[in-house]
């Protein structure tokens, strides 16, 4: 695919160069809680300014369901942005009507415009070819340049990831041809020992990533709600923590591929638990308790790894070469379940290795958590897309770009 600094060399002084950036950050209201997708999209804006395009940015924001939303509004996102370039963006209030035709028709060389969330419009998520194709059509009349860079939408077939390109000249900005190199890294040639830690909330979410994994990975570690899927599936009670009973079968069936390929599957010993879920809006202390993995008592929910698997899983990931990881060990957004996920995050610090944080909560997690970005080889800003790459799937937005 063609890079961005090969379009700079073409020229794009004058040029409408629309961005498919991903701004889909976490709001309270309509304060930004991460601006970390942001700040990824900046080099590549930052660039196509200073060579005197003019530049419009376009996103998704959460799930509108094809209407305008104003809780969804990306006004907060063109607002940091032009915190961060330290210039004016301008903002259209719609995709493809009269603000956003008259706010591009505005822009000079080296502006910046952001258009209001793309997911507003229901072509742009449309299963229907012809639909999509004719909300891409509108979208392609606002520029003479498309630059893919919203990596964390590349594995959706929506008409401004997939339609779009094919209807202008177009190329890879700097965040995406940074993240296909990293996840190169962690499926050719991949230095050993090739550890991944697993967590998140659902089993489900991540079998076709495990499948594909057995093949690779030394170790899988597994933390987070699915742990309690794995459990059960070894005959352990898990209390009233989150289980998938559905998948048992599956999961019964990785462990025993891995027994069989020599991939060491790790698993909580001990687990943080308590009879309720907690308030992550006061963040007021509950009353939990440490047990046995194999021992949770009934009424009681596992919300954490406990000390005991922190440390295991951290002198498993100690002398790893290569880790990935997605998804966090707990409720990380409260105080009194952190620890697990504090835990993973400190033996990527500490290891030699390189790591990748895949995204989505881990990499929401590593920031509320105050760790130094610099400190991981590469936070991804794409969590399902990561996850589908590694799966081995083709990923619409990437093949778009593919000359």
């Amino acid at each position: 695919m063609k890079t961005i600094d090969e379009l700079l060399a073409e020229g794009v002084t004058g040029k409408r160069v629309f961005v498919r950036a991903d701004l889909n950050v976490p709001l309270s209201g309509t304060t930004i809680t991460d601006d970390g997708r942001i700040r990824a999209v900046q080099p590549t804006v930052e660039k196509l300014a200073a060579a005197g395009a003019r530049v419009i940015v376009a996103s998704h924001l959460g799930r509108p369901k094809g209407a305008p939303d104003p809780a969804f509004s990306l006004a907060p996102a063109a607002a940091r942005l032009g915190e961060l370039l330290g210039t004016d963006v301008a903002f259209a209030t719609d995709t493809v009507g009269e603000s956003a035709r008259a706010t591009v028709a505005a822009l000079t060389d080296g502006k910046v415009a952001v258009i209001e969330n793309l997911r507003f419009n229901p072509g742009e998520t449309s299963k229907d070819d012809a639909e999509r194709g004719a909300f891409a059509d509108r979208l392609a009349e606002l520029a003479d340049v498309y630059v893919g860079d919203g990596f964390g939408a590349v594995h959706r077939k929506h008409a401004s990831v997939y339609d779009l390109p094919a209807r202008l000249p177009h190329a890879a900005g700097d965040l995406i041809a940074t993240e296909v190199g990293v996840l190169k890294k962690l499926t050719e040639n991949v230095e050993r020992p090739y550890a991944v830690v697993l967590g998140g909330s659902k089993v489900s979410d991540k079998l076709g990533v495990i499948d594909h994994l057995l093949e690779r990975a030394d170790r899988i570690l597994i933390g987070g709600g699915m742990a309690y899927t794995f459990l059960k599936a070894q005959g352990h009670e898990v209390g009233g923590s989150l289980l998938q009973e559905d998948q048992i079968p599956t999961v019964l069936e990785y462990l025993k591929r891995a027994e069989e390929k020599g991939v060491e599957f790790v698993l909580p010993v001990d687990v943080v638990v308590s009879e309720r879920f907690p308030d992550l809006g006061t963040k007021a202390p509950t009353e939990h308790r440490t047990v046995p993995a194999d021992a949770i008592p009934a009424g009681f929910m596992g919300l954490d790894n406990g000390p005991e698997t922190n440390k295991l899983y951290a002198s498993k990931l100690a002398d790893a070469a290569t880790v990935f990881w997605n998804g966090p060990m707990g409720v990380f957004e409260h105080p009194d379940y952190a620890e697990g996920t504090r835990a993973v995050a400190q033996a990527l610090v500490d290891s030699s290795g390189f790591s990748v944080v895949g995204g989505g909560d881990s990499a929401a997690a590593v920031r509320i958590l105050g760790f130094d970005e610099n400190a991981f080889g590469h936070i991804s800003t794409g969590g399902g897309a990561s996850l589908e790459y590694l799966e081995g799937k083709t990923l619409p937005g990437l093949a778009a770009l593919e000359d």
